[in-house]
């Protein structure tokens, strides 16, 4: 007797090659999903701002990069004893006001340049619920703040798809090959409450199809039905009970590759995944003569790898394996 349904993503009628460049923005499930992509050697720049869960600040960061904006220190705010950016995650805030400001404009400017050459973007919305300031601005990060110097929103769908629509017009005129990937973030925003949570992912979700259905080159993959409808219990929840586990996260991710990535790609994965097994061995006895074959076995392995395969980035196991 089964006692689940199993759902398969319908497979991508163009998919992601290891050749190409991938560009990830959103929750914090784009950065399990883009720890996995790099761990594969897939070249790729991950949440230029940091994570962000909301559409209005997707959007408006990734203008930012197509605009390759320059920050003011005028733009910066002073709280707790750090400075930071209403636009950009914690990790950008410091002590020194420069520290910040460096660390946000170096960011802009790789981002601007990825994102000129990215094949494939990916962006993962986390909630349709916003937080404002006095002036009626979205940011991106409370940063701590107390809550009662914003005001919480929750987007409409007509507001959603507003947004979204000016952001693609803008993606597709920067870099008209591009091809993006939708996805909605299964991490359960219960703080919100449970039916504030429901709203908000299906106002995202009713948003998103409606960009898919409007656009070519745009894409959805069911990270957030794979977890809520497929596996459905929570045992596959971390113990807040809110953010999918170790293993949700490989699970989508397993379907991912199959709906996703070229069957060349997927082949030189399991490649890479050994490489990287033995990158991370522990040798018993390092000095041994056994543990120098191995590293010279694998030394040629990576090499032969990144001859055939030009775009691999394998300068780090190279240097691992060498040391024979």
């Amino acid at each position: 007797m089964n006692f689940r349904l199993e759902f398969t993503p319908k497979p991508f009628d163009k998919k992601i090659a290891h050749e190409h460049k991938l560009f990830l923005a959103g929750s914090c499930f784009t950065e399990q999903i883009g720890s996995k992509l790099a761990a594969h050697k897939f070249r790729i720049i991950d949440n230029p701002n940091g994570i962000l869960f909301n559409p209005v600040s997707i959007a408006r960061s990734l203008i930012s990069y197509i605009d390759n904006k320059v920050y003011s220190e005028s733009e910066l705010f002073y709280n707790n004893e750090l400075w930071g950016s209403w636009e950009h995650h914690t990790r950008f805030s410091s002590t020194r006001k420069e520290v910040s400001l460096n660390r946000i404009n170096d960011s802009q400017h790789a981002a601007h340049q990825f994102l000129k050459e990215a094949d494939w973007l990916l962006l993962t919305l986390g909630s349709a619920f916003v937080y404002e300031l006095e002036n009626g601005r979205v940011v991106a990060n409370c940063h701590k703040v107390p809550t009662d110097k914003f005001k919480k929103k929750l987007l409409s769908a007509d507001e959603v798809i507003t947004t979204l629509d000016g952001l693609i017009y803008r993606l597709k005129k920067f870099n008209p090959s591009l091809k993006i990937i939708f996805t909605i973030s299964p991490v359960r925003h219960l703080r919100d409450g449970f039916v504030e949570n429901n709203r908000s992912k299906a106002t995202l979700i009713n948003a998103v199809h409606h960009m898919v259905d409007k656009f070519e080159g745009l894409y959805y993959f069911p990270a957030y039905e794979l977890i809520i409808d497929d596996l459905r219990d929570y045992r596959f929840f971390a113990e807040d009970m809110v953010h999918p586990n170790y293993a949700a996260t490989g699970y989508v991710w397993e379907k991912f590759i199959k709906a996703c990535i070229d069957e060349s790609s997927q082949e030189l994965m399991k490649e890479i995944h050994v490489m990287n097994a033995a990158r991370h061995h522990k040798a018993f006895n390092p000095a041994s003569e056994a543990h120098k074959k191995f590293l010279q076995t694998n030394f040629a392995k990576a090499k032969k790898l990144a001859e055939e395969h030009e775009y691999l980035d394998l300068s780090e196991e190279l240097a691992y394996f060498s040391h024979s």
